[in-house]
């Protein structure tokens, strides 16, 4: 039995060779818009391991790609899928004879979509490389963090949003297109390519002047003392992001400070105003000051760690987070209005039950 048949994407089949990170991100999203997703994994590979959570809603079949009869329940697979997701170095795919030709030769309605790092061309194709890395080279790890050096945004922009965003986006576009025309194609998401693609606004701003090429320089990167985060007096932290006129009259009157004393938008204003605030939230707890903000419009949240923040009302309300089987994770997004949010555990099938499901 398939593991989810729910959300707007159900009835799209999905082929996906087990890679970590991007493609199992990918592997993640699309199984919870509703594909059915079968996950390819290499025989005695733990199914889940520890991040049982990016797993989730969809099948799993071991197979040995190294031999010939692995490979052939593979294409049969392929044979009937509208999509492919795959991970591996450059010239794997081909080595082992699973590469987009062969598939689409198999399938021609099928769109095989390809991630890597930093892609297959290029003077860095085939050489190693992480997300730190493509961000590195992309603009935006230079553009996070404070002024002494550039801070790590976890993987969060290379490899899950960069490349598994991208992927997925890419891989249903060409579905509709194969749809309307019959002929399938190849895609490539590369971490490189998506994080740059997501630096658009600041290369934009910084074109026309208007963003300093340095970190902590500028209003949204925690140069403005009005939009960064504050140590409390308990050690914890607070976000403010009062770019708003009337948020930052808020946020001085919450800390009771005059809001004509500083010019917001006055940079030479900005080193005082900073000293100002931190000084005003150095004075009280961290879930205080979170009250005393809530309902107002001052833009002002308390920090939350991953233990704090499936509690916090407003996720609990939302049901951003919950528990399916024991492991608190995030519920997918985005949301639809006629299928519900669900986080089904992986299931374990074999290539027979998958075909026959597929016929």
């Amino acid at each position: 039995m398939v593991a989810t048949t729910h959300g707007p994407l159900a009835g799209l089949r999905i082929v996906e060779f087990d890679s970590p990170g991007t493609v199992t991100f990918a592997g993640m999203l699309l199984a919870d818009l509703g594909c059915d997703v079968v996950r390819i994994l290499r025989p005695r590979q733990e199914g889940a391991g520890v991040a049982a959570s990016l797993y989730r809603g969809r099948s799993q079949v071991a197979l040995d790609l190294a031999q010939a009869a692995g490979r052939e329940q593979a294409l049969a697979l392929i044979a009937q899928a509208d999509g492919v997701i795959e991970g591996y170095r450059p010239g794997v795919a081909e080595q082992v004879g699973l590469d987009p030709a062969r598939c689409l030769a198999l399938n021609p309605r099928l769109v095989y979509a390809r991630t890597s790092g930093w892609g297959r061309e290029g003077p860095l194709a085939g050489t190693p490389g992480n997300d730190i890395n493509h961000l590195a080279l992309s603009g935006a790890l230079h553009a996070i963090g404070p002024a002494p050096a550039p801070v790590p945004p976890l993987n969060l922009i290379g490899e899950y949003a960069g490349g598994a965003l991208y992927l997925a986006l890419g891989l249903v576009s060409a579905i509709l297109a194969a749809q309307a025309t019959g002929r399938g194609q190849v895609i490539e998401a590369a971490q490189l390519d998506g994080a740059a693609s997501m630096m658009t606004l600041y290369y934009a701003l910084h074109g026309a002047g208007r963003w300093a090429d340095a970190r902590a320089a500028n209003m949204i990167d925690g140069g403005a003392p009005y939009y960064r985060c504050y140590a409390c007096a308990d050690g914890r932290h607070v976000a403010v992001g009062a770019l708003e006129p009337q948020a930052f009259r808020a946020l001085c009157g919450g800390l009771g400070l005059p809001a004509d004393r500083f010019d917001p938008y006055d940079r030479a204003c900005w080193p005082a105003l900073g000293e100002a605030l931190a000084a005003g939230f150095a004075t009280r707890g961290r879930d205080e000051w979170a009250a005393l903000f809530e309902s107002g419009e001052a833009c002002v949240t308390p920090v939350l760690s991953l233990t704090e923040a499936p509690l916090h009302p407003h996720n609990r309300a939302r049901a951003t987070f919950d528990a399916p089987g024991g492991v608190m994770q995030p519920m997918p997004a985005p949301r639809f209005s006629t299928t519900p949010a669900m986080a089904v555990p992986a299931t374990e099938e074999s290539v027979a039950d998958v075909l026959e499901r597929w016929a």
